[in-house]
């Protein structure tokens, strides 16, 4: 059965790995690709294509154009690149913290009906973009030090909103890291907005949607952050 998928992101981040040779990528083709997977698959893309004219419209016009989107969406990915927060702006002045904001809210509609229709809180998931050296590094480190093959993820880096419902397991499983017991490790699902390297979404993208919906159906295990 296909989904329906809304994809919160930084259009003209550049700091990211070239998907083409001689050519400079921005995350909106790291965009166009999953699209073109979705076009092939059952499932829907609901985010705006490359093509679609926004620059006559009022902000309050963009934002009702895709808060209708993300009401019909059942998954939201979002995006993490380098600079994908612009430094100088609050979170509340930028665009993907609302996205993911209204994401995650159980919101209120009436159909064509006049009946009152509630939409669930959305499967989530982070999909991080290789930076422009083909590094994650940026964002998820692995390490090597012991068993467990520990990874560093650099939450400081991302919006307050989306750090807040990483590692939210209400009731989580750690061990300590072998060569460091300051260091603690989590395992199993602990975020509910999962991250991802792109490298292994792009070649398994049902593996990683099914993830999001098993953590859906299980919502009740984490501390949902709902607000910008």
């Amino acid at each position: 059965m296909g989904h329906k998928i809304f994809v919160s992101y930084k259009y003209a981040d550049d700091n990211v790995k070239n998907l083409k040779l001689f050519e400079n990528s921005t995350v909106r083709d790291y965009v166009d690709e999953l699209e073109n997977k979705i076009d092939n698959s059952n499932h829907i893309f609901k985010g705006e294509s490359d093509g679609e004219d926004l620059s006559n419209l009022s902000e309050d016009a963009i934002w009702e154009k895709l808060k209708d989107r993300i009401y019909d969406s059942t998954l939201t990915i979002v995006f993490i690149s380098p600079n994908m927060k612009e430094d100088g702006l609050e979170d509340r002045e930028q665009w993907i913290p609302w996205e993911i904001s209204y994401s995650l809210r159980e919101t209120k509609r009436k159909n064509e009906a006049g009946q009152e229709i509630t939409s669930k809180t959305n499967a989530m998931m982070a999909v991080v973009l290789p930076d422009s050296n083909n590094s994650y590094n940026y964002y998820l480190e692995d390490h090597t030090c012991c068993f467990s093959f520990c990874r560093t993820h650099y939450t400081g880096k991302l919006f307050k909103i989306i750090r807040e419902n990483k590692f939210n397991i209400k009731e989580s499983t750690q061990v300590d890291c072998q060569n460091n017991s300051s260091k603690k490790i989590y395992s199993g699902e602990c975020s509910y907005i999962k991250a991802v390297k792109w490298d292994d979404f792009i070649n398994n993208i049902d593996k990683y949607i099914d993830e999001a919906y098993e953590r859906q159906d299980n919502i009740d295990n984490y501390n949902i952050c709902k607000e910008v």
